[in-house]
């Protein structure tokens, strides 16, 4: 309280407001070069990961589009938001049908005197096909929103894809033709650009939402270039992975998926890597915008990716699995004046924590039914105490699945344990391939975990 009060009398004075630049990707996982990966290029995020901090164990809360996003925007647990699937034919779930009155991240900024806008995909888009459209979109949320639509809708006939006529919901690739600039993340980030110029009279919450490196993998041939087949690393998975785990833990595997040849797999990847680098550098036009609009130092910027990603790992592919890899998520934070920038925070954090901290950050009173907590004091002691952990749900046909991560050890039940459990201790085993969740040494773990699941 003394520090809202202290931000608002600063506020009251006069004092200039932080801007705040949200940059969302869409399907990334952790696979860039300031989160250790020797192959992925990633410059532009790089260069975001030393001026600011890096966490490196921050999770979603659920591992699928809508649902993740949902629950980011209004920093409200999956079960809160009533949004536990993407669109189909029979359910078309929003957040406003279960939180009418809920204040969403970008509404609140808009509350407070903020000009708002959103570019791109920030709720939930059916990509390709709702490229160009709002999508499932929250007018309250923004004073501004623009639905960029590039080539690659047009060039859709020429994606290879392991489904005929699928493109968003399975392995799909192209190494187009033309320039970044036509693509819809070129005309997205040359919009949002246009808008930071035009900011003149308010501080400014600009959202941009990047469509990459989701499904169909489209990007221009030069960054395929920069992934040569033959140096693409595939993952190593032993033959008898799924004796020891729950089938629900890989009921998710697609049937054009199975038993892909080497070769396809090293496409798949290589595809994938191609459009992070693509998306990369429309970040980085993003951040020499600021720079060159003197911006720099007056703007909070994020970015986040709605959920991770799997790109073999477990023989999997995509995302809606409990592992690791799909929920764990970059999330970096560049605040003028951190202290911590440069480093890397070990704490585990959730996606939900990003709403609370740029209020806070912002000198806003947050909504009290808030679930997350700020990461404001991480910013500048990035190793700052933090006993808490993170918790990511999926929803299956078949089984619910809920997980708990805490810094040492993931532990998650299909069904409330009728369906299975899985225990990973992630110092020793960080590829979770050795379940210990029915090994008599670790009941005490298990219980302990079990009973923090479902503390609620």
């Amino acid at each position: 309280m003394l520090l809202f009060a202290v931000l608002a009398c600063a506020l009251s004075q006069g004092a200039q407001r932080p801007n705040v630049l949200l940059i969302m990707a869409d399907d990334l996982n952790c696979r860039l070069g300031c989160y250790g990966d020797p192959q992925v290029k990633s410059p532009h995020i790089d260069r975001l990961a030393r001026e600011g901090v890096r966490f490196d164990r921050a999770y979603c809360q659920f591992p699928l589009c809508s649902p993740s996003r949902s629950s980011f925007l209004t920093g409200r647990r999956p079960d809160s938001t009533g949004v536990l699937t993407n669109p189909g034919n029979t359910e078309h779930p929003h957040f406003r049908d279960k939180l009418p009155d809920a204040v969403s991240m970008s509404e609140l900024f808009r509350k407070n005197g903020y000009a708002v806008a959103r570019v791109g995909k920030l709720y939930h888009y059916n990509v390709p096909n709702g490229i160009g459209t709002p999508g499932l979109d929250d007018a309250r949320s923004w004073d501004t929103t623009f639905n960029p639509r590039g080539r690659d809708k047009d060039d859709e006939p020429h994606i290879f894809s392991l489904a005929k006529g699928q493109f968003g919901g399975t392995l799909s690739w192209l190494a187009a033709e033309g320039t970044d600039q036509e693509q819809t993340d070129g005309i997205a980030a040359r919009k949002a650009v246009e808008l930071m110029r035009g900011f003149k009279e308010k501080p400014f919450f600009l959202a941009v939402g990047f469509y990459r490196p989701h499904t169909p993998y489209v990007a221009p041939k030069k960054y395929f270039e920069m992934y040569p087949q033959a140096s693409v690393r595939l993952a190593k998975v032993p033959p008898d992975h799924d004796a020891g785990i729950p089938s629900q833990a890989v009921s998710n595997r697609k049937a054009e998926e199975k038993n892909l040849t080497d070769d396809l797999r090293r496409q798949a990847i290589q595809a994938y890597h191609a459009s992070t680098s693509f998306m990369d550098a429309r970040v980085g036009e993003l951040l020499d915008a600021l720079d060159t609009l003197g911006l720099a130092g007056k703007t909070i910027v994020v970015f986040v990716s709605d959920h991770g990603y799997h790109l073999g790992e477990h023989n999997l592919w995509q995302k809606m699995s409990l592992f690791d890899g799909v929920a764990r998520v970059p999330l970096i934070i560049r605040a003028p004046g951190g202290k911590g920038a440069g480093k890397a925070s070990p704490r585990t954090v959730e996606m939900i924590d990003v709403y609370p901290t740029l209020a806070e950050y912002c000198g806003l009173r947050a909504p009290a039914e808030l679930e997350g907590l700020s990461l404001k004091p991480f910013l500048d002691n990035p190793e700052a105490p933090r006993d808490r952990p993170a918790y990511t749900q999926v929803r299956r046909p078949m089984a619910d699945g809920r997980s708990v991560r805490t810094e040492k050890h993931r532990y998650t039940e299909w069904n409330k344990g009728a369906k299975g459990r899985q225990l990973y201790d992630l110092d020793a085993d960080p590829g979770e391939l050795r379940n210990l969740a029915s090994d008599p040494a670790h009941a005490e773990t298990v219980a302990r975990l079990s009973k923090l699941l479902w503390k609620d």
